[in-house]
């Protein structure tokens, strides 16, 4: 059989889409090419407590694939929500706190605990799980029930990877599926 240039370029092409499918498929294996999370504060009111303030807070959350097997093979997944009132560089008060998702197999029950209450909400799956993060309360410092009406209150929410087991606190730092953070959003202070 005679080879021509014209078969000899066919095989090259094949060979490059052959070796570009190899890689899309090792890239894929090692989760750079997941579906990335999305994380955003959909909704910030504050309002006077008993001891401080209470933040009513709504998150849209969806989780990226390594995190939802994180999660499912048992492995929490905190996030930091960082809340400054004022702007910069007059900020009157601020706090950070912690959301942990968890998930029980051996109960096979979601958890969800706002800081370090002992006030834990258990679901059946994880999708009432992620949902439930649309309406959370949490308690903040005095110096939040104290704020002016027009205070501007800035929200942030993202993924804690210092919270997570050592052998994925590397891939959180580097691997994009791993990134998880919402912007910086501000909403008015008061709803008195």
């Amino acid at each position: 059989m005679h080879w021509s240039k014209s078969s000899h370029e066919w095989i090259r092409r094949g060979a490059r889409v052959l070796a570009a499918g190899a890689l899309a498929g090792m890239l894929a294996a090692c989760g750079l090419l997941a579906p990335p999370g999305a994380l955003g504060v959909r909704g910030a009111q504050l309002y006077p407590g008993v001891t401080g303030a209470v933040l009513e807070l709504g998150l849209d959350c969806r989780l990226s694939g390594p995190m939802q097997d994180a999660l499912d093979h048992g492995i929490p997944i905190t996030f930091a929500i960082d809340v400054r009132a004022g702007d910069w560089p007059h900020v009157q008060a601020r706090a950070t706190r912690a959301i942990e998702l968890r998930y029980y197999p051996l109960s096979r029950r979601y958890q969800l605990r706002v800081g370090d209450s002992d006030d834990v909400r258990s679901f059946a799956t994880q999708a009432y799980l992620v949902s439930a993060l649309g309406s959370l309360r949490m308690g903040l410092p005095e110096a939040f029930a104290r704020l002016a009406p027009d205070t501007p209150l800035h929200v942030r929410a993202a993924i804690d990877p210092t919270a997570l087991p050592g052998a994925l606190r590397l891939p959180a730092l580097f691997e994009p599926a791993w990134r998880l953070a919402s912007a910086d959003s501000t909403w008015p202070a008061a709803t008195r």
